[in-house]
């Protein structure tokens, strides 16, 4: 990745996001849902991550703060393309795990509400400095932007924890948690106004 980026570029290593966003959210319980194996979570989530991310470079905008964090935007105030043949790339990475990333896609899209915004679909700061401002101070890069244009932000928090993160740059719930498919856990969607 490069250094303090604030803008959408296309100098941004998909891959190495992929793999510090898989890192960071490794030990989160929709990841631990997913896969099982933490080694194999790392790997395969690395690899679909990277997949988003350079969907934000090109639907959106895509921040990082060196290889110690990044924030992956998708901008939803227009129709834009979905990941090129999104289905058939994830079947081969993930085999037989493709139903249960098939629930998680489809319980995210049936709660993701409608109406222009920009969809903040990751924000992971590398382990070892996260709790150090990195994710506050990527946050607010993009949120300038959004109040400035007079556009609204939306999220899924993983966990209460960093909901309570996202509350302090003006999230609020939108509406009650929602669970993932068998037994899976809880996710924290949330809306923000722009001011």
């Amino acid at each position: 990745m490069t250094s303090d980026q604030a803008a959408q570029t296309s100098a941004v290593d998909v891959v190495a996001a992929g793999a510090l966003i898989a890192e960071a959210f490794a030990d989160l319980p929709t990841a631990q849902w997913l896969v099982a194996d933490r080694d194999v979570r790392v790997r395969l989530l690395g690899e679909q991550f990277s997949w988003f991310a350079e969907h934000g470079l090109k639907h959106g905008v895509v921040h990082t703060i060196g290889d110690e964090a990044v924030a992956v935007w998708f901008d939803n105030t227009a129709d834009a393309p979905w990941i090129d043949r999104y289905d058939e790339r994830l079947d081969a990475l993930v085999g037989d795990r493709h139903p249960r990333f098939a629930m998680l896609d489809a319980t995210f899209a049936e709660n993701h509400p409608h109406g222009p915004h920009f969809h903040l679909a990751l924000l992971a700061t590398r382990p070892d400095r996260q709790g150090t401002g990195l994710g506050g101070r990527l946050l607010e890069r993009q949120l300038a932007r959004l109040d400035e244009a007079g556009v609204a932000g939306y999220l899924e928090a993983a966990e209460p924890r960093s909901a309570a993160l996202y509350a302090r740059y003006g999230f609020e719930p939108l509406g009650e948690p929602f669970y993932l498919p068998e037994d899976g856990p809880p996710m924290f969607p949330m809306w923000r106004e722009p001011r």
